[in-house]
């Protein structure tokens, strides 16, 4: 073998790696270019410093949020002081806001205003790991097997509250609502110690809770204004009441274990007892303020968020406008009625499709929160359906707007209209002409790596309150159609939703 062939032959192989090697480098550099060639989202005209927050105060969040998604289309990126926000509207550029990782676009930064409302040691207090691990002792008590004993206690709470309404009567909604709901919740999730606290003093520091987190919570969550002031005392109060919950929960239990074997109170089996018998995977339990903690943000949220959705599911099935809806509502009972008489249990309510239709599309409309934010710890990029590109930058927050977001008429047919009907048929998409939008056409939920653990028991809970309320109630809606509360995080009915009733008792349809 000549030596030329021989020496070729030694260096081929490093020839080709290098080669190789240079021109990885340079698809990867031809693939960085091209990513950084994508302009930015289009911002909104805005004041010199203050960004939109002129408009903001003139106009209200909702109404800047359409003019500029009408203007822009369904990416764009406004200023609002030091920060700029970056808004993706529509199911086809929302994929990476719900299914990214959290190493690529996170919660956790634009989360920081909920600590002084959710406390230490909780939440977005702590790392992401541990936070995880959280939400997995909640998910375990959210689970098919628990829902099933938590449908009884609801309807004997639900029929206990409602027992002490008269004959007939007019009532404010909203108000028999919250606290009809923070019973519920606090009997199902936390049992009878908890429940017992529940007839004052609770719901009333929840309220202080949910007012003090405001839209200028979210830049300035300690800015001494007067809600944050009544929020801190009442996250005070409530510490200290469900400190001493905790621990006679924990006295209570100890004392159990010494005389019973099994270790684990065998008498008591709800979230609370699941909460202090939690165990991290390093094996360390539960701290009492952990659980002090996990009580309040599970009562804060479930509270708030089920008794509004329950008033406005109330506000719209008693418009006159609505009125087909809430016939098709009532006969649903009457044919569930006769079917399975006057039991409600877990599978019963599984049946009531047209309830839940009715619950879901008032979702739609009021969803729980008027925006959902993250942080974009990596740039990423977005194709809009009309084919155009945008980089969202690295350190952007990014809003994904419930309140655009589920209004879309390319989404929904006649989105203003209150259709419970366009979720009848499975499998057909948002709407209601078979079109189908994708998977992040409808979030009230959340979706993706961080859909609410809590749906089920929420729409669980509301279908025996309105199941009870069209079984035994002719109701008229009094005062005018609630406005929405835009000045706080979780937008709820504005004043008074004043109903007359009168009572009745509904009979098995034929």
């Amino acid at each position: 073998m000549e030596l030329t062939t021989v020496i070729w032959l030694a260096i081929a192989p490093i020839l080709i790696i290098i080669v190789s090697t240079k021109m990885a480098r340079q698809r990867t550099t031809t693939c960085q270019r091209t990513r950084r060639s994508l302009p930015p989202p289009p911002v909104a005209t805005g004041a010199p410093l203050l960004g939109i927050l002129p408009a903001l105060m003139a106009k209200g969040p909702l109404q800047v949020i359409r003019d500029a998604h009408a203007e822009m289309g369904s990416v764009f990126m406004v200023r609002l002081l030091h920060r700029k926000v970056t808004f993706l509207v529509g199911p086809d550029v929302s994929s990476h806001f719900y299914q990214g990782l959290d190493s690529e676009i996170s919660q956790d930064e634009v989360s920081q205003f909920t600590i002084p409302t959710f406390g230490p040691g909780v939440a977005f207090d702590v790392d992401f790991a541990t936070r995880r691990e959280q939400f997995r002792f909640f998910g375990d008590a959210m689970k098919p097997g628990k829902l099933r004993t938590y449908a009884s206690l609801m309807v004997h709470e639900v029929e206990e509250h409602f027992a002490r309404w008269g004959q007939s009567g007019t009532v404010d909604l909203k108000h028999e609502l919250e606290h009809l709901v923070t019973l519920v919740a606090s009997r199902c999730l936390f049992g009878e110690d908890v429940r017992s606290k529940m007839l004052g003093e609770v719901a009333t520091h929840l309220r202080e809770l949910n007012d003090g987190m405001r839209l200028v919570t979210i830049i300035f969550p300690h800015i001494p204004i007067p809600a944050h002031r009544r929020r801190d005392k009442a996250r005070a109060r409530l510490g200290e009441l469900f400190s001493d919950i905790v621990r006679s929960r924990i006295a209570s239990t100890s004392s159990t274990s010494e005389s019973e074997s099994g270790g684990r109170n065998a008498q008591v089996d709800d979230m609370l007892q699941c909460l202090i018998d939690s165990r991290y995977k390093d094996g360390r339990g539960t701290t009492e303020t952990e659980v002090v903690g996990m009580l309040v943000s599970a009562l804060f949220a479930g509270q708030h968020t089920s008794s509004s959705t329950g008033t406005w599911t109330g506000a719209r099935l008693l418009a006159l406008e609505n009125a087909g809806h809430l016939r098709a509502a009532v006969l649903e009972q009457e044919r569930i009625l006769a079917r399975h008489g006057d039991r409600v249990d877990y599978e019963v309510l599984q049946e009531m499709e047209t309830l839940h239709h009715c619950v879901k599309e008032t979702l739609r409309l009021h969803p729980p929160a008027m925006v959902l934010l993250r942080h974009a710890r990596r740039s990423f990029a977005v194709r809009t359906s009309e084919g155009e590109e945008y980089e969202v930058p690295e350190g952007s927050t990014v809003a994904s707007p419930l309140v655009v977001h589920h209004r879309l008429p390319y989404v929904y047919v006649d989105p203003e209209r209150y259709e419970p009907g366009r979720f009848r048929v499975p499998g057909r998409g948002a709407d209601d002409d078979g079109a189908g939008a994708g998977a992040f056409a409808y979030t009230a939920f959340g979706g993706g790596r961080h859909a609410c653990v809590g749906e089920a028991f929420a729409y669980m809970q509301i279908k025996v309150i309105w199941s009870h309320l069209l079984r035994n109630f002719e109701m008229e809606m009094v005062s005018p159609f609630p406005e929405t509360d835009w000045n706080v995080v979780m937008p709820g009915p504005k004043g008074k939703v004043m109903v007359s009733y009168k009572r009745r008792s509904l009979s098995a349809a034929a």
